[in-house]
């Protein structure tokens, strides 16, 4: 065997030891990926003497990247959700478009929570609003959580600043404002297909019984709510800000003030914190809160979120040991003479990894490790790159992913109908994703 065919082999047996290791001995995530690595730079015979250092800057890199935008993110979803802006969003976009439209209006609300919120934050959120919805208009609940879950899942998976996104963004050293807009071309077929017609191939989906653990919101009276405006801003504001950064940067000269100003406030870092000091404001003092009140909801929303940043800092440590081990290039020289789109490579890279190990952050990062070199060797753009990545971290998954697992407990419903359902609406997320990532590679160089 050769020493190419050692070296990847080494990298699925190290996988193999991280599923087993979550999987079969339950442990925690953190201490699994950290093993895993370790394993797979001894095997790929780094030295002793490297592997610490290498350990801290998997760890290093990947918090230096995310770990405001992680904490800022859950910072603005907490203030969201406390103000009652997220059932501003719900009721408003329901009330506009009405029950004919009621399922696309869902998919809107699911895109943006997903967008501005962590995946398991927009869930809670918006699963309790959609049930009460789905009673009011006599509607089986399944019908209508099928399009929110499809908007929120591919919200979350390819915009920044996503966790996933903004470290493929980041490692393919691509244009975040076209992420953005590429991403939405991209995003409204996939969730069309996966959150609307998909569900007149689902048998048994208006029959799904709903268990006692997800109840329907307790809403908040009206007059108390803060404007439809300022609750739709604030959760777009990045992406507004980030792409008005990218206009402005293609109209002046590098060496320009409005060039370099809106390189520093169209940066991910900043654009966040922006963001946060308009929800403060407007979700906070402008309704009378304290600033003791509002620190306090900004420390229980950092609190939530610890656990996730030191997970997704873990799988930086796999994705650093990929990349000084080289196996990356291992794979473009293997799969360069091959006609398979490295489009079609990547996304099945992630997808894999995403499938084993049951985090769609974590493949994304450990999947940039591989394939970033592909973008140099195969001269293709580091946009679509992201998106087809971003696709295949969001794809269907087994019952040990924490997605399906959030799914199936809350609704109390049977595995099989969890496959059907948030199995079915993954792929087809994911398949759609890709195919539209392909489309646009004949248009997008």
């Amino acid at each position: 065997m050769s020493a190419d065919m050692v070296s990847l082999l080494w990298i699925f047996i190290g996988i193999c030891l991280l599923v087993f290791l979550i999987v079969g001995l339950k442990l925690h995530n953190i201490i699994s990926l950290l093993i895993a690595g370790i394993f797979i730079a001894f095997a790929e015979g780094v030295p002793i003497t490297k592997v610490v250092p290498t350990v801290e800057k998997g760890i290093g890199g990947v918090l230096s990247t995310l770990a405001l935008i992680v904490i800022f993110g859950a910072i603005v979803g907490e203030l969201m959700t406390q103000s009652g802006a997220s059932q501003q969003i719900a009721d408003t976009i329901v009330s506009k478009m009405g029950r004919r439209y009621l399922s696309f209006a869902l998919l809107i609300i699911g895109m943006i929570f997903g967008m501005s919120m962590f995946y398991e934050v927009a869930f809670l959120i918006t699963a309790p609003l959609v049930i009460s919805i789905a009673r009011e208009a006599k509607i089986p609940y399944m019908r209508l959580i099928i399009p929110t879950v499809a908007g929120a899942t591919m919200g979350h998976s390819i915009f920044p600043p996503q966790p996933g996104p903004m470290a493929l963004v980041t490692a393919f050293h691509a244009d975040i404002a076209q992420v953005y807009i590429w991403g939405l071309v991209v995003i409204i077929p996939s969730i069309i297909c996966s959150g609307i017609l998909i569900r007149r191939f689902i048998p048994g989906l208006d029959k799904m019984p709903l268990g006692n653990v997800m109840k329907p919101a307790p809403k908040m009276p009206k007059d108390q709510l803060p404007s439809f405006g300022i609750s739709l801003l604030v959760p777009l504001l990045p992406a507004i800000i980030i792409i008005a950064s990218s206009i402005v940067k293609s109209l002046t000269k590098p060496s320009a003030m409005p060039y370099k100003l809106m390189s520093f406030i169209g940066s991910a870092e900043i654009s966040m914190l922006i963001t946060v000091i308009v929800a403060m404001v407007a979700f906070g003092y402008a309704r009378g809160k304290s600033g003791k009140e509002i620190t306090d909801e900004l420390t229980k929303a950092i609190k939530g979120i610890s656990n996730v940043l030191l997970v997704i800092a873990a799988g930086g440590v796999m994705k650093e040991v990929i990349i000084d081990t080289g196996v990356g290039n291992i794979i473009v020289t293997m799969f360069d003479k091959l006609p398979v789109s490295p489009f079609i490579l990547a996304w099945l890279i992630t997808v894999l990894i995403r499938i084993l190990t049951g985090q769609g952050a974590v493949a994304a990062i450990t999947a940039a490790g591989i394939v970033a070199p592909m973008i140099t060797a195969m001269h293709v753009s580091p946009v679509l790159m992201v998106l087809a990545c971003a696709c295949g971290s969001n794809t269907m998954t087994l019952m040990y992913d924490g997605g399906f697992l959030l799914f199936q407990q809350s609704f109390g419903i049977s595995m099989k109908d969890t496959f059907k359902t948030w199995g079915g609406l993954e792929f087809v997320n994911s398949l759609v994703g890709l195919l539209m990532v392909l489309l646009l590679s004949v248009f997008v160089h």
